[in-house]
């Protein structure tokens, strides 16, 4: 193990705000680190520090000259206007160049006689053996496999790699972004939310990566499903200052509460030791006998270094869902549904489901299937191109934009919800604020400079007074802090209405679906409980269709051999009527043969009677006969012998 990286008490101010104080962490080779914290902690601030996009007040950073650090800030989009292929060829330009300079060295070697100038072709197949060497070592003959591996993985498998990336959408680009980092495979790779735009499939695969990353890796996330498989380390910024805690995700909030607990003892136990000595000191100070006891542990007292108290965590996000009245046992039914866009294609076609009063379901399913188009569909944003949607008694609904496109008005913070409520007072008004973090001076901000993570409570805050009984919510924990998702978690687990919900937050999934509904281009498949059983169910699916299928291949395999077996029997049976067709055959032609031999020996007979062998035509007639005879015993014999053969 190396050290890549040291900070050294760096601090950073913005303007007279101290955002940054003595700031140590350490990276070394093959660490897999997450930093932590608030919305507006400074974790993206210490990011650009590190990769050097921001300059810091004090303090130093320490690594070595040759370390490449690979950065990639929040929502990056990858803009060019080259094509997907292209554009990622272009990390690898240096080896491309290297194969170029290799192919016109083998021009020359081609041209050049090693006979004649042995010298000049020994200077040409060296500089071919480095260039071939340095080639190898670079990864000149996989660059085009792992670009095919990474835009795969990224889920670009579907698309023409000719693609122009200026007509990709906004979450492409961003993937895309990720997947040119990726393939320069820094010595440090530097992430700011990079599970931002991945559905889950996707997440699943940045997770395998990252994990057999052979090189460090220092992310910023608010998925805990992800910290808790990716990393091992944590350093947590909080109040300024940064925390050390080795583990995963789960083992760092253990250590945590533990770190805490043991902190307040030990401050109680030196707060009571220090009332002791007080006590001690005011009543034993004016008697002659114990004043100098008493002086004693005044000194004592004052160099007695004092522990401060704990901090415990910062404040928290308040709120809660209500409902103005119950809706009806049934909530909505869809009915064959259809959605296209401009007249084109279903984005989403024949899709149909239910959904009852209780239910929490969260619709799954691949980037660009769909999910978002359904839910605006639902809330009449979009008109269905084909089917209808019924909604059951005293249905009221709250829906809650991942794009946060109704946050965009020059209104503050504090007109944003009292106009919406203008019943309500200041103090009301304000008090809801403040249980969504915002506090004094932050009302008065203009709502369309607000950052993700404001919009987002913000867009909380409206939808927590509409009172709905039916929840439509888009994407929920996008932009919330790991504090924030859990009071939204606890918040909506304690709802008494109904939800549909879309997310990749698969610990969120888990913590409040009671039902997931995946949707694929085949149309809604209903899964009865949360993401881990969704998956488990998947797996139990899949194991079932490949037991199918094998069982498929078996039975087919049985048909095939039964077949042959079959085809094997009326071989066998052609097999044998042909050889006793043969034997017959030979039988019949042994037959003829004797009786042709006992033909001639019987001419040979009448040849030798005076009678005959005085007639000389008909001795010629007889010997003309024998010669056709034995022709034909020639004949029959040579058919005899092939026959014999096939035996």
């Amino acid at each position: 193990m190396m050290i890549l990286l040291q900070l050294n008490q760096v601090t950073k101010y913005f303007g007279s705000n101290l955002i940054l104080s003595n700031i140590k962490l350490e990276v070394q080779t093959r660490d897999k680190i997450a930093l932590v914290g608030r919305n507006g902690a400074g974790k993206s601030t210490l990011l650009k520090i590190i990769s050097g996009e921001l300059s810091y007040d004090s303090g130093e950073i320490i690594k070595p000259k040759d370390i490449s650090i690979g950065f990639l800030a929040q929502n990056t989009g990858l803009e060019s206007t080259k094509s997907i292929w292209d554009e990622m060829l272009t990390v690898f330009s240096d080896i491309r160049q290297l194969e170029k300079d290799m192919r016109k060295l083998e021009e020359q070697m081609s041209t050049c006689d090693p006979s004649r100038n042995p010298s000049a072709y020994e200077r040409l197949l060296k500089e071919y053996d480095d260039m071939l060497y340095t080639f190898k070592e670079k990864g000149g003959y996989q660059y085009e496999a792992d670009i095919r591996s990474i835009l795969h993985g990224l889920g670009f498998q579907e698309y023409s790699y000719d693609t122009p990336i200026s007509s990709l959408s906004g979450g492409q680009k961003t993937r895309l972004a990720l997947g040119k980092l990726l393939l320069t495979k820094p010595d440090l790779l530097v992430l700011d939310e990079p599970t931002n735009h991945l559905d889950i499939e996707t997440l699943q695969w940045l997770e395998q990566y990252l994990q057999s990353y052979q090189r460090a890796v220092l992310i910023v996330s608010h998925d805990r499903y992800f910290l808790d498989k990716v990393v091992n380390i944590v350093y947590e910024i909080s109040h300024t200052e940064c925390t050390k805690y080795v583990g995963n995700y789960s083992r760092y909030l253990k250590q945590k509460a533990e770190k805490y607990e043991r902190e307040l003892k030990l401050y109680e136990k030196q707060q009571d030791e220090i009332a002791r000595m007080k006590d001690f000191i005011q009543r034993n100070l004016a008697r002659a006998s114990t004043t100098k006891r008493a002086q004693s542990r005044r000194k004592m007292l004052e160099k007695m270094d004092v522990i401060d108290k704990p901090q415990g965590d910062e404040k928290s996000a308040q709120f809660s869902f209500e409902i103005e009245k119950q809706s009806g046992h049934d909530v909505l039914k869809a009915k064959n549904i259809s959605v296209t866009y401009d007249g084109k294609s279903p984005i989403i076609s024949d899709v149909s489901f239910s959904i009852t009063r209780g239910e929490v379901i969260a619709l799954i399913g691949p980037n660009g299937i769909g999910k978002s188009t359904l839910l605006k569909a639902i809330v009449k944003r979009i008109k269905p191109f084909s089917g209808e949607f019924q909604f059951g008694a005293n249905v009221t609904i709250g829906y809650y934009d991942q794009e946060q496109a109704d946050l965009t008005s020059n209104k503050c913070v504090l007109d944003e919800l009292w106009d919406e409520y203008p019943q309500k007072t200041e103090k009301e008004i304000r008090t809801i604020l403040g249980n969504f973090l915002f506090s004094g001076d932050d009302v008065m901000k203009n709502v369309s400079s607000l950052s993700g993570g404001e919009k987002a409570r913000l867009a909380l805050a409206k939808l927590m007074m509409q009172k709905a009984n039916f929840l439509i919510l888009d994407e929920p924990t996008n932009h919330l802090d790991l504090d924030s998702k859990e009071v939204l978690e606890n918040a909506l687990i304690d709802y008494p209405g109904t939800i549909l919900f879309v997310s990749h937050d698969r610990y969120f999934i888990n913590r409040i679906a009671t039902k997931v509904f995946e949707l694929s281009k085949d149309g809604i498949t209903e899964y009865l409980g949360d993401y881990d059983y969704y998956v488990s169910k998947k797996e139990e699916m899949e194991e079932l269709q490949k037991l199918e299928q094998q069982k498929e291949t078996i039975i087919t395999t049985t048909n095939e051999l039964a077949k042959q077996g079959k085809l094997s029997y009326e071989k066998e049976k052609e097999l044998k009527k042909r050889e006793r067709q043969r034997q017959r055959k030979i039988e019949e032609m042994e037959k003829e043969i004797a009786r042709l031999e006992e033909k001639i020996v019987k001419n040979d007979e009448l040849l030798c009677d005076p009678v005959i062998y005085q007639n000389h035509e008909r001795v010629q007639e007889i010997h003309h006969e024998n010669e056709k005879l034995k022709e034909r015993i020639d004949q029959l014999m040579e058919e005899w012998e092939n026959l014999i053969e096939e035996e």
